[in-house]
């Protein structure tokens, strides 16, 4: 220590030198006068291991106190512990000590614990009982929540915008409910509203940092941004942290992995996923998170980075053409379809709103139901059967949702484009969620955007059985148009068959609805 701060003493520059717990010295870093930059790191231990086996010595030589860098440092990289050696002013001589080391409690209110003052040299740290016992805490908190989580992701959830904050608050709700259909557990949430977005980070730096040893002190294993991240960004922030880091893209991009079952919709989330990554590939990205499917990887050489280029390039150009025949193959069905003129009737709406349980109830089909969103991605085709054998084709589509990503809405392109030949479409929207509104103005945006809003279309507000009679009311005052269902409930059907009838047929039903039959196509 006197060493340091007589070198510190003769250059004006803090030093500072990384000690392994063997006591080894690890290296020896020269900063500026005032503060101390670690360029590089040995890789952390990984296994069970949360602490890196270092720890930080370094000199302040105008005798200041242990700094807001310094204890980024110690969160950020996961040091054992950060010493700081006060030199007092203009001499080449130790005042005192200084002790950080990070707080195992996910509850503590500072990530850290300090000691300042001390007259006596902290030493044989790095075999420490301390450290010992902070790293020994972490993995017993860390394996009771896995434990407690069943082995899921953790994650926490941040938006940054220039948008109020109540606006920010319902996008990260809906950002939640991805979440959770995407298996993820969510910890926290942080809600910044900034005057712009930052080119590299998306927020300031220093929030960043907040962000990220917050994200680290309640041991999340997963950041997930409601804004979409540019590749620039995604590097610059997975740059700072070995967390996964995604945006919401990529959130729906890995639900729609998880739930396409049909070789159409693999091919075409693969598509979407392909269309997303080239980009980041682009910006030699260590920021590949699990959604790449082992495409490049964490810092690959340049002649890696070529092949994974032209290799994801290929893929897209023969993933394009096989998704060309399909949409061929498609186009021929509903040209088969026409010949036979029979009605179709498509059902339409926000995602997670009960599309495939209301197929079920009308066709007596057993499409996979889930109170998540995205559990229906694939299209599916049903008949129904109306009395004086009359019969229509049902089609259930994939949801809608705010802001779809550009790469899924041309991926499933070929999927959407079936909408079109609809001779009606039913809306359907979810009468209990507080958001019904916006969802149901969003999904005719939507039609519009896709220039199918011209298409018949009856509204029907599902749920209602959730809704006291006086909701009911006020639904019926707000939308005197709408038909309310329990798509549960087949006898609330009813109406609703006799106007798809009418205006499919210009026929009414009897009042039995058990006379509709379903076959399966």
């Amino acid at each position: 220590m006197t060493q340091m701060a007589e070198i510190s003493h003769e250059t004006g520059r803090q030093i500072g030198i990384l000690l392994s717990r063997e006591g080894t010295v690890e290296d020896v870093l020269v900063g500026t006068p005032q503060d101390i930059y670690i360029e590089k790191l040995p890789a952390s231990r990984g296994g069970d291991h949360l602490l890196r086996g270092l720890t930080l010595v370094h000199t302040h030589i105008k005798g200041e106190p242990l700094s807001q860098d310094d204890l980024n440092d110690l969160a950020l990289l996961r040091l054992d512990a950060q010493i700081v050696v006060h030199m007092k002013p203009r001499l080449p001589q130790v005042e005192s000590f200084s002790l950080a080391t990070l707080d195992p409690d996910p509850k503590a209110p500072l990530p850290w614990t300090l000691e300042a003052n001390l007259r006596v040299t902290p030493r044989n740290l790095e075999g420490h009982e301390r450290i010992r016992a902070i790293e020994e805490e972490m993995r017993r908190v860390r394996t009771s929540s896995r434990h407690h989580l069943s082995e899921r992701e953790r994650a926490i959830l941040v938006s940054a915008s220039p948008d109020s904050v109540a606006s920010q608050e319902e996008n990260v709700q809906e950002l939640e409910e991805l979440a959770a259909s995407a298996g993820v557990d969510v910890l926290g949430k942080e809600i910044q509203r900034i005057a712009s977005y930052h080119p590299s980070t998306l927020l300031s730096r220093d929030r960043l940092k907040s962000l990220i040893i917050h994200a680290l002190h309640v041991q999340a294993s997963l950041i997930i941004f409601e804004q979409n991240l540019s590749p620039v960004q995604v590097k610059t922030i997975a740059d700072m942290t070995e967390l996964k880091v995604i945006d919401r893209t990529q959130l729906i991009l890995d639900i729609f992995a998880r739930r396409a079952h049909s070789s159409d919709g693999k091919l075409q989330v693969e598509l979407a996923q392909l269309r997303y990554l080239l980009p980041r590939l682009e910006k030699r990205s260590t920021a590949l998170s699990r959604l790449t499917g082992g495409i490049g990887g964490r810092g690959p050489g340049e002649t890696r980075l070529e092949e994974d280029r032209r290799r994801v390039r290929d893929r897209i150009s023969h993933l394009s053409e096989k998704l060309d025949r399909v949409a061929l193959e498609r186009q021929n069905r509903k040209e088969r379809r026409k010949e036979r003129d029979v009605p179709i009737v498509s059902l339409v709406g926000y995602t997670n709103v009960g599309k495939s349980t209301l197929l079920n109830q009308l066709t007596g089909s057993s499409v996979l139901t889930e109170n998540r969103m995205f559990a229906t991605l694939d299209p599916t085709t049903r008949r129904l059967r109306f009395p004086r054998e009359r019969e229509i084709i049902l089609t259930d589509t994939v949801g809608f949702i705010r802001n779809l990503p550009g790469d899924l809405r041309r991926a499933f392109l070929a999927t959407f484009d079936e909408l079109k030949d609809a001779h009606l479409l039913l809306h359907v929207a979810d009468a209990f969620h507080p958001k019904m509104e916006e969802q149901i103005q969003r999904v005719e945006e939507l039609l519009k955007e896709m220039e199918i809003d011209r298409i018949p279309r009856i509204l029907i507000l599902n749920k209602t059985d959730c809704l006291s009679p006086a909701e009911r009311d006020i639904l019926s005052v707000r939308f005197p148009e709408a038909f309310q269902v329990a798509a549960l409930d087949k006898a609330t059907l009813l109406p609703l068959l006799e106007e798809m009838e009418r205006r499919l047929f210009s026929r009414s039903l009897h009042d039995d609805p058990n006379r509709v039959l379903a076959t399966r196509k």
